[in-house]
């Protein structure tokens, strides 16, 4: 989409012989729309001109003169030059931008495609996918399209928890309690209740912590029938984990697990023998960090088992080697953190530049008001759950609707729109503010079809398809002989620029890796667009170009809308 603040600083840089970048980082929105669309402060140019910035912009004004299509107007407010868009000239640019079919709406292009790597979901092997795990999953998710839009060769990565001394818990548990017939019939469900066995039991017995390390110890070194039993949990958790992705629409272009990366720590235990940087505390080996502030950085347990620094330690050098990723994601809770900063810190000891090419992408917690949550105990809230109960509240919700118009809703359309309503509701609600910030889920903010939610955002671009099927429109292809010169009014410029800066709005998410950016920036676009609706008639406009210009917009409007929620992971629905 045409960036009006650098075509505007292209064409003033000559006049004040500067650096057009540089212009355009200097210029500003003013606070008030009668002073302008963007403003130039003449400060910095005080220096080169050996003037005052007052005159600067007088002279400045005296030298535009000659104004190009695109602006109506050039003015001075004491040291600043204010400059004035033409509104047709601006609705047209950023309408037929938006509905242009070459293009979709905020896409860019990269010229390095080595890949970006964006680690996410990573559930426990054997554990419910509870709502934490769904904070990464779709916050990963929303990451990696944003990323795609913006022209990176994106790769998914699911670094499956698939190794560790829970699963020597989980051996002694299955050993002592398993139920067979309800391993079959809901295996994450029984796996669950061994866990939640286990750390009842050892609390009593604490030989049993003793013995699940030594199984472990035997699965590491491959023996039976731990292998066996290990293989078994991972398949079972695997069929269940794949039938939710396949419902939230995610696919991975990876999925080795920790035990994947296993057998490559060997080696990196000797390349940092090698470096002089492993050495003995207490019987395990560290890496000491003194030199980042940090704590050491353990790298084989006192019984020589691995633990999740040494193999993602692995995995980064594994991955580095064979992708050569120009960034390494890890889309994991804040609580990590320190895990994150050490492994990265170790990497840079040993010479390893690729250290500056991870990223921790950190996130809040997650819970429902006065519910707390521990595995281990058995106290979570499965996502699932949560995705059905969502699912059957929009179901009512949209009957009751159904029912006030006279039924016009199939059964089949009423299911598909409460499944994606739902799911719609609780994927935003994870997106909608900063991902540092905690989530407490309410239903009734949830689903309400007012407020900042994603019920709001799918009722706006249903209604604005019925504006467009009453019209006769059946999709959003623009209309070539549109004008488009009878948009301008205040109302439809406030559309316009929210159009036009949504490029820039998925831009800033990809560079902060905060996807709320582009959820606040179509929450914006559906509130003006709603009340646009609500005070300017469209289908009933007695001016036929008028009506054509106003439904080229709205059109524009589903366009921006459906984009910014798909990058969301969001499915539009056309009626509800």
């Amino acid at each position: 989409m045409t960036d009006f603040r650098a075509k505007i600083a292209a064409y003033i840089a000559p006049a004040a012989d500067w650096d057009a970048r540089e212009l355009a980082q200097l210029m500003e929105i003013p606070p008030q729309a009668e002073l302008g669309d963007y403003a130039l402060p003449c400060f910095a140019l005080a220096r080169h001109w050996h003037k005052a910035p007052q005159q600067i912009a007088v002279n400045l004004q005296e030298k535009l003169s000659e104004l190009p299509p695109f602006i109506r107007a050039i003015k001075t407010q004491g040291p600043y030059l204010n400059i004035f868009l033409d509104p047709a000239y601006y609705m047209a640019t950023a309408v037929k931008e938006a509905l242009d079919t070459q293009q979709v709406p905020g896409q860019n292009s990269v010229s390095d495609q080595r890949p970006v790597i964006v680690e996410f979901s990573s559930p426990n092997i054997a554990k419910p996918f509870h709502i934490g795990h769904a904070f990464t999953t779709i916050l990963g998710e929303a990451l990696a399209r944003i990323y795609t839009h913006q022209g990176y060769r994106v790769l998914r990565f699911n670094h499956l928890g698939d190794y560790g001394t829970q699963f020597g818990k989980l051996i002694v548990a299955y050993e002592r309690w398993c139920n067979q017939a309800e391993l079959e019939s809901d295996p994450i469900k029984e796996l669950n209740r061994l866990y939640v066995a286990f750390h009842q039991a050892a609390k009593e017995d604490p030989e049993l912590e003793a013995e699940a390390r030594l199984r472990f110890k035997r699965l590491e070194e491959g023996l039976e029938p731990e292998t066996a039993l290990w293989k078994q949990f991972r398949d079972l958790s695997l069929r269940e984990f794949n039938r939710l992705y396949q419902r939230l629409n995610i696919q991975f272009d990876n999925m080795n697990g920790e035990s994947f990366y296993s057998p490559f720590i060997p080696a990196v235990v000797e390349m940092l023998q090698r470096k002089h940087l492993l050495e003995e505390s207490e019987g395990a080996q560290i890496v000491r960090l003194d030199e980042y502030k940090l704590p050491p950085c353990m790298i084989l347990k006192s019984d020589g088992t691995t633990i999740y620094a040494s193999r993602d330690i692995a995995a980064i050098l594994y991955r580095k080697e064979q992708y050569d990723f120009q960034k390494n994601l890890y889309v994991v809770g804040l609580p990590q953190s320190l895990h994150f900063q050490q492994v990265f810190a170790v990497l840079k000891k040993a010479g390893y530049d690729c250290a500056d090419d991870c990223e921790h992408i950190g996130f809040g917690t997650v819970r429902f008001a006065g519910a707390r949550f521990s595995t281990r105990e058995g106290h979570i809230i499965e996502l699932e759950d949560l995705l059905n109960e969502a699912v059957a509240k929009s179901r009512k919700i949209i009957e009751e609707n159904n029912q006030q118009r006279g039924g016009d809703m199939s059964v089949a359309e009423m299911d598909l729109a409460a499944e994606r309503i739902g799911l719609g509701a609780v994927q935003y609600t994870y997106l909608r503010s900063g991902r540092e910030r905690d989530i407490v889920f309410s239903w009734d903010e949830m689903l309400n079809f007012e407020g900042d939610t994603a019920p709001y955002l799918l009722y706006t671009y249903a209604r604005a398809r019925s504006i467009l099927r009453k019209a006769g429109f059946t999709s959003l292809e623009p209309d070539l002989q549109a004008g488009l010169s009878s948009l301008g009014s205040d109302s439809e410029l406030q559309l316009g620029r929210l159009l036009n800066t949504f490029a820039a709005a998925v831009q800033q998410a990809c560079q902060a890796n905060e996807p709320f950016m582009v959820a606040r920036h179509i929450a914006q676009l559906a509130r003006t667009f709603n009340k646009y609706y609500g005070s300017t008639p469209v289908l009933n406009t007695p001016d036929l170009n008028n009506r054509q210009d106003r439904l080229e917009l709205v059109k524009a409007c589903c366009r921006v809308l459906e984009t910014g929620l798909n990058l969301l992971g969001i499915q539009t629905v056309d009626r509800m």
